[in-house]
């Protein structure tokens, strides 16, 4: 294991949110407390982490809050108190839409508060699930990032894992590290999913990736860090649990040195408009 000496060390906390929005909070700043005990700088928490349902419905909207809402809130007042970057997803609140929340993950930084916003691009239509009943889809805009410990961070979520031109537009806004929380469903073949795209993600982006899951039954945990080689640094199988590892401007350069991928490129990522929508994965 590498020492702290070496890096900026960071943190994915998995475990399984649920309908108690105060419980969620009360777990969030156990693991925190724990993964800061352990050396951790920075935490990557789940995908709505501040309230989940197996079955999205009309619960989830009377949930939601905005970004500067209680959950946020008390997430600032967590960063504040130990001195540490926290990375989680929240259901938010958009104005005008009484049915559809918004499925967002935020940054906060101590002293600072909200550093950083990412609001998931790609809803899971996919598998027999529909999320874009009653989730709305974020606005195409450029990445946000934000700067910890001399390592650039940038945010995605989820099921976006499985298209590779959102990780590379937010390494070309100049990010280190994709922060990735996820409620990523249990299900034939898909641990194994989960494992090949984010360690792909790693490798053809030469980036770390934390991506943080839901603990069992429903999520399929196996919460991990992956190094720009696609190394797994640090995995968390089934349990309640953070697990650490060290990430370095160093490791990227030399990475970048003998697998020059990212400048021997020959395309960019352009909006996909003016197509008809997407068959849905019903």
């Amino acid at each position: 294991m590498q020492s702290d000496t070496t890096g900026f060390a960071i943190a994915v906390a998995q475990f399984a949110p649920g309908a108690d929005s105060e419980a969620n909070l009360s777990e969030i700043t156990r693991l925190a407390e724990l993964a800061a005990a352990r050396g951790a700088r920075l935490v990557v928490f789940p995908e709505y982490s501040s309230f989940f349902t197996p079955e999205p419905g009309p619960e989830w909207h009377a949930a939601s809050e905005p970004v500067g809402g209680p959950f946020t809130e008390r997430l600032n007042a967590l960063a504040d108190r130990l001195g540490i970057h926290l990375v989680a997803g929240l259901i938010e609140r958009i104005d005008g839409d009484g049915r559809r929340v918004g499925n967002t993950v935020v940054a906060v930084a101590p002293g600072e508060g909200v550093v950083a916003r990412y609001r998931k691009l790609h809803l899971y239509d996919a598998f027999g699930q529909r999320e874009s009943d009653w989730v709305a889809p974020g606005d195409i805009a450029a990445p946000e990032t934000f700067e910890a410990g001399g390592i650039r961070f940038g945010l995605q979520t989820c099921y976006d894992a499985r298209f590779p031109e959102v990780t590379r537009r937010i390494v070309d806004a100049g990010a280190d590290v994709v922060c990735m929380p996820a409620e990523w469903v249990r299900g034939p073949l898909k641990e194994a999913h989960w494992r090949v795209l984010t360690t792909a993600r790693a490798i053809e982006n030469t980036m770390y990736v934390a991506a943080a899951d839901h603990a069992p039954p429903v999520g399929a945990g196996n919460s991990m860090i992956v190094d720009p080689m696609g190394v797994e640094l640090a995995t968390i199988g089934e349990a309640t649990d953070v697990a650490v590892a060290w990430v370095s401007r160093e490791r990227i350069d030399a990475v970048r040195r003998v697998n020059p991928a990212l400048a021997l490129r020959r395309f960019d990522v352009g909006e996909r408009v003016g197509r008809d929508e997407p068959v849905t994965g019903r």
